[in-house]
Formats: C-alpha cells, sequence, structure tokens
C-alpha cells in the first residue's frame, strides 16, 4: 500500500486505498479523505475484542475505510504532538504500550497483551494492559515527542525513563529495576524505578510522554475567575 507521512511535530500519514483494499483506524482518528472513500463503523470482532479495546486505551469500535471507483486517499492523524511510526508486521509480533494505534492494514490483528510481572505492572509506567499487533501488513502507530529505534543485539540492555517506551518487538524481554541508591532515587528526578529492556530484537522509545506533555502545560490553561473574588474598581 502506498503511504506520505507530512509534518514534522504534527504528522499525519495519507494512504491510498484501491477497490479491494481496507484500512481500519481509531476512531476520530481520520483528517480528510477523498469523496470515493467509503467510512463505515465496526465492531471488529464481536463484543469481546470491543471490550478488549476499550481496556487497552482504544475506541469500542473501529472505523473501516474502502474505496469506490478507483484509488481514493484517506488521512490519519494522532491527537498530540508527536511522530507516526510506521512497521510492517508480517512475519513478527510487536508489543506496544496502550494508546499508541493509529491505523493499519485489513491484514493486521489487533489483540492486547498483558504484563507478565507485577513489577512491570506498577513501576514499569506502561500499564498492566498493552497491545499485541501480529498478521501482516503495514501499522501506523502514534506517540508524543520524537522517536527513536534500536535493534538490542543478544544480551544486550537498556535502561529507559518511565513510560518512554512506544513498544518492542516480542522477542525483547521487559522488567523494571531500581534507578540507583536511594539519594538518585529521591533527587534524581528520574523517579524509583526505571524500564529494562533486554535483546535480542527491536525497542521503540519516544521523547515525551502523554503525562509530561500535560504536566508542561498546565501552568499556562485558563483559570475560572467566575468565583467573583478578583480585583474590583468602586466607581461610586
Amino acid at each position: 500500500m502506498k503511504y506520505s507521512i507530512t509534518g514534522d511535530n504534527l504528522q499525519f500519514v495519507t494512504m491510498e486505498i484501491t477497490p479491494g483494499e481496507t484500512v481500519y483506524a481509531e476512531a476520530g482518528a481520520m483528517v480528510y479523505m477523498t469523496g470515493n472513500i467509503d467510512m463505515e463503523a465496526k465492531l471488529q470482532g464481536g463484543v469481546l475484542k470491543g471490550i478488549k479495546r476499550k481496556m487497552a486505551g482504544e475506541s469500542f469500535m473501529v472505523t473501516n475505510f474502502t474505496s469506490t471507483g478507483g484509488p481514493g486517499l484517506a488521512s490519519f492523524g494522532g491527537n498530540c504532538p508527536g511522530k507516526i511510526l510506521v512497521m510492517d508486521i508480517t512475519g513478527k509480533e510487536f508489543i506496544a504500550q496502550k494508546d499508541a494505534f493509529l491505523c493499519a492494514e485489513q491484514g493486521v490483528e489487533w489483540n492486547i497483551a498483558f504484563q507478565k510481572k507485577l513489577g512491570a505492572v506498577f513501576f514499569g509506567g506502561e500499564g498492566f494492559i498493552l497491545q499485541r499487533l501480529t498478521g501482516s501488513g503495514m501499522v501506523f502507530f502514534h506517540a508524543a515527542g520524537d522517536l527513536m529505534e534500536i535493534d538490542l543485539q543478544p544480551g544486550q540492555v537498556y535502561k529507559v525513563a518511565t513510560a518512554h517506551v512506544l513498544g518492542w518487538d516480542a522477542s525483547v524481554q521487559y522488567d523494571i529495576a531500581a534507578a540507583g541508591g536511594v539519594k538518585t532515587a529521591l533527587f534524581g528526578g528520574e523517579g524509583l524505578f526505571v524500564t529494562t529492556l533486554r535483546g535480542p530484537g527491536k525497542v521503540v522509545i519516544q521523547s515525551m510522554t502523554l503525562p509530561q506533555l500535560a504536566s508542561a502545560l498546565t501552568p499556562f490553561m485558563p483559570k475560572d475567575s467566575s468565583g467573583g473574588g478578583g480585583f474590583k474598581i468602586n466607581l461610586g
């Protein structure tokens, strides 16, 4: 399938859909489409799969996009400043954090994955519910910040700040470890734990997380001044 990615830090992907092809996307991800694209909400995989999608931070239903009368275009974007990761999932299995899925070809199978270790659940930053992508075709992820792909060699270990891992190949071992001594943990600014990733396999790291973005914007959000406690001028 032909596609192009537009933008720098507010990216969207445009896909060329030919008759007989179907692309499905997270509800609300569509930016624009040509007039010959049909859009239809689907409960893909039944009610149970819809519940699983909600558990993984995605929409209950997905939206299918098909083309009639020749090739058409459909474009999809994320919900925050960030990057789009493109991956051919054919012949592999990739584990991603919740909310990362954007859209995919019909041959890509989406499911949930569960953390196997309680330490990773409570301190790893990715939560108990993850996403597992298998099947065949192209899948597109979106995450805040910039992205970096690293191919870990067998036994090679990377330590990553909490929640900064977009995803990893199923062959990668994922766990948590102490950030350092008590002084480092309390005053180093990185928290008590870091994520450890042991190869072989590919991992994708993001420079910013949604909680970080929300925290950075909070001081600049408008404040409600309707309480009547502000400065008043008496003109009488």
